[in-house]
């Protein structure tokens, strides 16, 4: 690609160049000239042309010599002699032949070139790309002829690419025969060979492509990696180009202990809407002994400025697919796949949306779901807010759901929730009062369990107040502006029994700061909780005043029961303390590579931690980043995290990262590597390891050799990378060394 991209700038100047024709002149006999006239001038400007002596041998023949320069609409040309012949509008060059342009230099020994059909050659062409002003590659070669074929048509013989420096020759690509047609802006190269430190690493008979960088129809690189469930793992994408706003890959995947995996990819991008869709399936699995397959669908549509939709639909064969054919974290994880289409409108004051939504459970067996989530066939939602006079705001919530699950009970739910509030706020103070009524109304199927119709309503109440503190502050010389909030929080929801409603899909909220200011402990809308209470929270900010950063939050909070907890969740025990836990987080930008994230939930009635976490992390710069967390919850979870990024020479990286469970004695995520950085090359080697259920593993590794502006070969560690240290930059982004 890059190759094709050398030459076709140098022939785009060269082609610029050889528009300068010399005019019906006398005998000149001047070291400086300017050639006007249409045939000089052409229609972009006139040529200059300087020299030690330029004379007129004849009426048609024009000679130069001795520092030669010809200079025309910001091109540059050199040589040591020039002869231009206008009986056959022909020009002849030797001797230090060399072109400038805004974007490359070319060079060559002789010049031959006639300008009404754009035929000739030029011998012992060399040349180099100058980066555009955002890049930081240049590219670089030569070849042992360039021959003009026509008007922007060209042929290199012998011709060779590299982004290395000079006399650094650590990779190439040698290319018998390059074509370059610039009218169709495509180039076919034919015996391309790439070698890389004297070893040639492969081969192609022949290649097209795009000159101009556009998507083009053909072979992507190759990735090649290993699995410890799946052995050797390579993968050849074929990418079709179909138009400029759709198009589709093809990529055939050979798993050595599995058989072969063929998967496609169609994407596209129409004025109202957008979207891609896949398909991949693995015929008679050899060691599952079974037919695998995954089916997704990812699409947006913008019918106008109010009405959107969107489908997204994602389903696999079985519960084990992405824990054996996949090796990203973020994949191996999913357990509950979407199949859903939502519409949805967007009014001044409200808004609306319409869901049909089933979803497939990945069971682990070592750790099933049960129960498994309800299906919304269908949901529909009705959000409004409107400013009143005095300053008063009225909102309605609602929600209509159809629930449907193959061994619970099924039924509609509808609800209603319409509140108003009177906000009121000063620089020094704030006081929201609020009043909602809570409608419910549910209508099952037949069932053994709970009555076919039953009704739930209730008033809410609730006022949030709050007020703003602030001094100067100084520290080692530097000047804070400290704030101090204290808030306070009061909700009173009265009880009602809710024992005889369903639960199609609540679930307590987990304790947190945000959850400590919600009137409902619920998730869902089959649970409203019964409440007499009030949260207490305190804040502390120091911020920057050079700059206006957060340097450093510290907050403080809790919430205080004035009853007894009446409303629970099936099999779910009341509370028995008059509090919830005391909560305190800190968190900040300490400084420009440091930063520090803590929480901490303690049990005032018991006297111990419930819940922790820590984390820091240090990036001073590119290529410079380490973080550590600790994470631990009372009886189920213990985990220390480390990564880093972090240079070993000038040119060689570690990479790492381990997140170790102490409760399950076992790393849960752990990745060791090695980034080397060439200078015009980058060689990774990464080994993952991967947790994907609860007695399960995956094992991969990486190899990966990218050569800067041409591509990247092997098994790609990227996205393994980006996900597992948090702050990882490849070095080809901020070093060339």
């Amino acid at each position: 690609m890059r190759l094709s991209l050398g030459f076709f700038l140098f022939s785009l100047a060269l082609s610029g160049w050889a528009g300068a024709r010399a005019s019906d002149a006398p005998l000149i006999l001047k070291k400086d000239i300017e050639l006007r006239g249409s045939r000089a001038a052409g229609e972009e400007g006139p040529l200059f042309l300087s020299a030690d002596v330029v004379q007129s041998i004849s009426p048609e023949i024009i000679e130069a010599s001795g520092k030669v320069e010809a200079r025309k609409a910001g091109q540059n040309f050199f040589a040591d002699k020039l002869r231009y012949d206008r009986a056959q509008n022909q020009i002849e060059a030797s001797g230090n032949v060399r072109l400038e342009q805004s974007k490359m230099v070319v060079s060559g020994s002789a010049l031959k070139l006639q300008l009404d059909s754009h035929t000739g050659f030029l011998t012992d062409p060399r040349y180099r790309i100058l980066p555009a002003p955002d890049a930081r590659i240049s590219g670089r070669g030569s070849a042992k002829s360039l021959e003009f074929a026509g008007e922007e048509i060209y042929s290199a013989k012998d011709a060779t690419y590299t982004t290395c420096p000079v006399e650094s020759d650590d990779w190439y690509l040698k290319v018998a025969n390059l074509e370059i047609d610039q009218n169709r802006q495509v180039g076919t190269a034919r015996n391309v060979m790439l070698t890389f430190k004297g070893v040639p690493l492969m081969y192609t008979p022949w290649a097209d492509f795009s000159l101009n960088d556009a998507r083009k129809t053909g072979f992507l690189p190759p990735t090649i990696g290993f699995t410890g469930k799946s052995g050797l793992d390579i993968t050849l994408p074929y990418y079709f180009n179909l138009a400029p706003n759709y198009d589709a890959t093809l990529y055939p995947r050979l798993l050595g202990s599995r058989g072969l995996q063929l998967g496609s990819e169609f994407r596209y991008l129409m004025p109202s809407y957008q979207g891609d869709a896949a398909l991949e399936y693995l015929p008679n699995d050899q060691t599952d002994d079974r037919s695998r397959w995954l089916a997704s669908l990812n699409h947006k549509h913008r019918f106008n400025q109010k009405i959107k939709g969107s489908i997204t639909f994602l389903r696999v064969s079985d519960d084990e697919y992405f824990r054996d054919l996949s090796n990203q974290v973020a994949v191996t994880s999913q357990s509950i796949l979407p199949q859903e289409g939502l519409l949805t409108y967007e009014g001044d004051h409200w808004q609306a949306g319409f869901r049909l939504q089933q979803l497939q459970v990945l069971q682990d067996i070592d750790a099933p779901i049960n129960p498994t989530p309800y299906n919304r066939l269908p949901q529909l939602t009705l959000t409004g807010t409107r400013n009143l006079a005095g300053g008063l705001q009225a909102s309605i919530d609602s929600e209509y759901a159809y629930f449907r699950h193959p061994t619970l009970v099924d039924g509609s739910r509808l609800t209603l929730y319409p509140s108003v509030k009177l906000p009121y706020r000063t620089s020094a103070f704030f006081v929201t009062p609020k009043l909602g009524y809570h409608f419910t109304r549910y209508q099952l199927d037949d069932n053994p369990v709970f009555p076919e119709k039953n009704t739930r309503s209730l008033p809410i109440a609730s006022i949030d107040s709050g007020l703003f503190m602030e001094r100067d502050f100084s520290f080692r010389g530097k000047s804070y502006l400290q704030t101090l909030e204290p808030r306070a929080y009061y909700v009173h929801v009265p009880f009602r029994d809710q024992s005889d409603l369903p639960v199609f899909d609540t679930a307590p909220l987990d304790l947190s700061f945000a959850q400590i200011f919600t009137e409902n402990q619920f998730v869902g809308g089959d649970r409203i909780n019964d409440a007499n209470q009030l949260t207490l929270a305190l804040t502390s900010r120091f911020i920057d005043e050079n700059n206006g950063l957060e340097r450093l939050k510290v907050a403080i909070g809790q919430r205080y029961y004035f009853s007894s907890q009446q409303v629970t969740l099936p099999g779910t025990p009341p509370r028995d303390s008059l509090s919830t836990d005391l909560l305190a987080l800190l968190s900040g930008q300490i400084n420009d590579a440091w930063r520090v994230d803590a929480g901490w939930q303690f049990d005032t009635d018991l006297g111990r931690t419930i819940k922790n976490t820590i984390s820091a992390s240090y990036r001073p710069g590119p290529g410079h980043a380490a973080s550590m967390g600790y994470r631990f919850q009372d009886g189920s979870v213990e985990q220390l995290d480390t990564a880093f990024q972090w240079p070993l020479t000038s040119r060689l990286y570690g990479l790492a990262r381990a997140n170790y469970s102490f409760r399950d004695n076992r790393l849960i995520e752990g990745l060791a590597g090695l980034e080397y950085n060439g200078g015009c090359w980058i060689l990774r080697g990464v080994v993952q390891r991967i947790a994907t259920a609860e007695r399960d593993v995956s094992n991969s590794f990486y190899l990966q050799l990218e050569l800067n502006g041409m591509g990247r070969l092997g098994a790609s560690p990227m996205n393994a990378l980006k996900e597992s240290i948090p702050g990882y930059t490849p070095t080809n982004e901020f070093q060339n060394p």
